[in-house]
């Protein structure tokens, strides 16, 4: 008898699941199993790249962060003395597949988030800090730099 082993990663945990299957299955589908599922994990294992802002400038996005104190709320890498905890650390925002636990993490949605968070999610605790559509772009750039 032969064992199949699944790994299955947890994005929001960084661990693994690890699933033991017994199978009756020859050794060389054994080992072509076990290659696809090493390579399906290399492949999970790479950072995609960095949503692209159009127009957003990450340098420039990382200092309205500052300006705008959202470190008072958010531990946000690179920002200095931004290590709030009354909102979710953002130290990988680029790979978050939602904004606010319901938004799809795209570039636009995440502009008129940063705008008027309220509109986009009725009843947020997220303040509106006056953020124009053109700041939001730059600070947009720059939380999708965050892998």
């Amino acid at each position: 008898m032969y064992f199949f082993v699944l790994y299955i990663l947890n994005e929001l945990s960084q661990g693994a699941i690890v699933r033991v299957f017994p199978t009756n299955a020859p050794p060389a589908g054994a080992v072509a199993a076990t290659l696809c599922c090493a390579l399906a994990l290399a492949a999970c294992n790479e950072a995609p790249a960095p949503l692209r802002v159009a127009g957003g400038d990450a340098q420039l996005g990382k200092q309205l962060i500052g300006q705008y104190q959202c470190g008072s709320c958010h531990a946000i890498p690179g920002v200095a003395a931004a290590r709030g905890t009354a909102g979710p650390p953002l130290e990988r925002f680029g790979r978050s597949s939602y904004i606010a636990g319901a938004v799809p993490n795209q570039p636009d949605a995440l502009g008129a988030w940063l705008v008027d968070p309220a509109a986009v999610k009725p009843g947020t605790s997220m303040p509106n800090l006056g953020v124009s559509p053109g700041e939001a772009r730059h600070m947009a750039a720059y939380l999708y730099s965050l892998q």
